[in-house]
């Protein structure tokens, strides 16, 4: 039964990819994905791992980013795989052996040997658990949760999700909640220890100057929300520090900030590295030093929720005791904004009146915390 449904998944896998042909030969013209496309569709620069460890598999790098501690655990042994180009760039930092994940239908002749695959997160790929399963390796499951949004997909197609799990020696879930729907979708052995991303300190960069006014950063910005942001933002309410979401929306972002500064007779420029946040508006337009300017910030405006986009990381301004200020739309965040007490989900017609009132609100506090060590012993136990 079981080679059945894998002949048959691969199959229709198959005829994914041969329709999807066109599409991936045109879209890898673009800059932002002539390394992925290639590596994941076509093995470009992509080859197999060179020896046999632990391998890691996360999907960008805020899951790279929070797995670093059990990749420096297992540095000399540990072999990453990523889905997104900046969980490559970032994983580049961690290990010497990092590759894309390929597209399923490669995984039967492209996986080798590992002592241990270990998954963070919503990364249930058929093909990945079954290969590596049945090239002898053990497989974890780690800071796992199904959210509420996605509960009732996964329940259409539990059958599917049973036979991933058939695959999963162990499941780490975030919480009990967690640990309850991840059994009803076949999950079994699953031990909660909480949210691994508050088990270690945010990384930081640089040490940025306190400014000594009150300093706004919009952070992770999507399409629509910076011009939300701007349109309830005055000169009174503090500095405004803009860091958009994606790299391809800088010039565009750059283009609405200097037009709203302009009509506004406010001063504004972009981010030079020199330590400078001189004028009313600062667009920062260079990844990986969220943290350092939440360290210097006072109000956290997050994005990704006033549009429907899920939210984002709400622990790192937590941890630096940023007011945080964000949409409704949190459902890809739900786990981790329940580690927090005091914060403010927001209509958008609401803003300015919360950026007036700013000092009234409260500052956030950290309150659920996970473990690294229940991983790290699992891991040891089959090395």
């Amino acid at each position: 039964m079981n080679l059945f449904f894998s002949i048959f998944y691969n199959l229709i896998l198959l005829i994914v990819y041969i329709l999807a042909l066109p599409v991936l030969i045109y879209k890898q013209r673009n800059p932002k994905y002539k390394d992925a496309i290639p590596a994941k569709f076509f093995l470009k620069n992509n080859p197999k791992f060179s020896f046999s460890g632990v391998w890691f598999h996360s999907c960008s790098m805020g899951e790279v980013r929070a797995i670093k501690p059990l990749i420096d655990e297992f540095k000399d042994i540990s072999n990453l795989s990523v889905i997104t180009n900046t969980g490559f760039e970032e994983a580049k930092k961690l290990s010497n052996s990092v590759r894309f994940l390929p597209f399923e239908i490669f995984l039967p002749f492209w996986t080798t040997k590992q002592k241990v695959l270990v998954v963070m997160e919503a990364e249930l790929w058929y093909m990945l658990f079954l290969m590596a399963k049945t090239k002898g390796a053990k497989t974890f499951l780690i800071n796992a949760r199904i959210s509420d949004k996605s509960y009732k997909s996964y329940l259409r197609f539990r059958f599917f999700y049973k036979k991933i799990f058939a695959n999963i020696d162990k499941v780490f879930a975030q919480s009990e909640v967690d640990k309850i729907r991840l059994i009803e979708l076949g999950a079994k052995n699953v031990e909660v220890i909480g949210n691994i991303k508050l088990a270690q300190l945010p990384q930081k960069k640089e040490k940025f100057k306190k400014l000594g006014t009150k300093v706004i950063t919009a952070a992770s910005t999507h399409e629509g929300e910076e011009e939300l942001i701007l349109n309830s933002y005055k000169k009174e309410f503090g500095k405004l520090i803009i860091v958009p979401r994606h790299p391809e929306r800088f010039e565009k972002v750059f283009e609405l900030v200097q037009k709203f500064a302009q009509e506004n007779s406010y001063s504004f420029h972009r981010f030079s590295k020199q330590d400078d946040f001189s004028s009313d508006i600062v667009l920062v337009d260079c990844m990986g030093i969220l943290n350092d300017i939440y360290e210097i910030s006072d109000i956290a405006i997050l994005g990704g929720a006033f549009s429907k986009i899920g939210g984002h990381n709400p622990i790192e301004p937590a941890f630096f005791g940023n007011v945080i200020i964000s949409g409704k739309h949190i459902f890809n965040q739900k786990s981790l904004f329940s580690c927090i007490e005091n914060y403010y989900l927001i209509e958008e017609f609401e803003l300015k009146s919360y950026l007036k009132n700013i000092e009234n609100l409260k500052k956030p506090v950290l309150t659920k915390e996970g473990s690294f060590e229940p991983i790290i012993k699992e891991i040891k136990r089959w090395l």
